[in-house]
């Protein structure tokens, strides 16, 4: 398992710069369980050592590819599931809600669903994409970097069929859109709402799988945690190493380790764990304690609803807002258009507000987003060691 703490280097830089603001945190008395912040005067504000960053300037109107007209009733689509599938309330989720988009707003007919397991040999990747290609289904969505190989292989053997993959930008066949993401963005403001909701100034980490992936929510959570605090103490930890899938379903395993964290002192828990981050909540929920989401807003989704009254919050990776605008682009015939990366600029990754447990924290989220949109704020994407 990965280590408890990494240095403050980061934050001691930022909070050089946010001084510039010349806003103080507050302090006092009494505390409002779920709704800690700097600016209230409960137990958060002794753990907050940052200023309040700069007001955000007035929000612009963004929005993704812009829709028009597209007749999208030609496109056979392909959506080959990572290990999880529709139903994970998480990452896969998230690509079929592009999906689901795509028929109501493109006119897609149909789109022919497969799902990766958690054990199945790289052939078997391969064969799932063979078959879509071979069916004559185009284009064909891969989700996950784990379908890189596979993807390489068969893009070359079927040039006239255009592919896409979720979370992988290795492929430089020209038939082939990497649609990648800036975890670390929006894992820095899920790292800055866990410091400030945190009463015991003592927060957690639960990644599925020691990847480099994986490593760009925990990079992003760690140092927006310490720009906010240099008191802060994190647990960080994964569920299994670099090769074994199965950290990205298994809710036991997320249960333990996210229990395992809270026992030792953490109050917020985030995890980037697909479908185990079910036992993630379910723990935060026995132990009173709260859990940010990830992927999608993990506050609605049915599969997690018993446990939404302690998710404050979940790290919008806008897989489904990626895939769709895929499909639109396809559908144009001009994926030039597509952004090189769905960052915080591009709207494509943020944080959700669903249930209002943010909402009192929601200008300093703002305002590092602005800073980060800017370049004032460089978020690593790998975890300061």
């Amino acid at each position: 398992m990965r280590r408890m703490r990494g240095t403050a280097l980061a934050a001691a830089t930022m909070a050089g710069v946010l001084a510039l603001a010349g806003c103080a945190k507050d302090s006092g008395g009494g505390s409002n369980n779920n709704n800690a912040s700097g600016s209230t005067g409960n137990a958060a504000s002794d753990c907050i050592t940052a200023p309040k960053p700069p007001a955000a300037p007035p929000a612009a109107t963004s929005s993704s590819a812009e829709s028009g007209k597209v007749d999208g009733s030609k496109l056979k689509v392909g959506l080959a599931f990572d290990v999880g599938g529709r139903g994970d309330a998480s990452f896969n989720d998230a690509a079929a809600a592009g999906t689901d988009r795509a028929k109501t707003d493109l006119g897609v007919p149909s789109v022919s669903e497969s799902t990766a397991s958690a054990t199945e040999a790289e052939a078997a990747k391969q064969q799932r994409l063979d078959q879509m290609a071979q069916q004559g289904l185009n284009p064909i969505i891969a989700v996950g970097f784990a379908y890189a190989p596979s993807v390489k292989v068969i893009a070359a053997k079927y040039p006239n069929t255009k592919f896409a993959i979720v979370d992988d930008d290795s492929i430089t066949l020209p038939n082939v859109t990497p649609l990648v993401f800036a975890e670390e963005q929006g894992s820095f403001l899920a790292g800055v709402a866990a410091a400030y909701k945190s009463k015991k100034c003592h927060i957690g980490f639960v990644g599925g799988v020691n990847t480099p992936l994986i490593q760009k929510f925990e990079a992003g959570f760690l140092q927006g945690a310490k720009a906010v605090s240099d008191k802060i103490k994190i647990e960080d930890e994964y569920l299994t190493p670099a090769g074994d899938f199965s950290g990205f379903q298994d809710p036991p395993k997320g249960n333990a380790k996210a229990a395992a964290e809270i026992s030792r002192g953490a109050d917020v828990v985030y995890h980037a764990a697909g479908a185990s981050g079910k036992g993630v909540f379910d723990a935060a929920k026995a132990a009173n304690a709260l859990a940010i989401g990830v992927d999608s807003d993990q506050y609605n989704q049915k599969t997690v609803a018993a446990d939404k009254d302690i998710i404050i919050t979940s790290m919008i990776k806008r897989v489904d807002v990626a895939v769709f605008d895929y499909l639109q682009a396809v559908a144009k015939g001009d994926t030039s258009t597509l952004p090189k990366r769905f960052d915080l600029k591009a709207d494509g990754v943020g944080y959700s507000t669903s249930g209002g447990k943010v909402d009192d924290i929601k200008d300093v989220l703002e305002g590092y987003k602005a800073q980060i949109i800017s370049g004032a704020i460089k978020v690593a994407d790998k975890p300061a060691k």
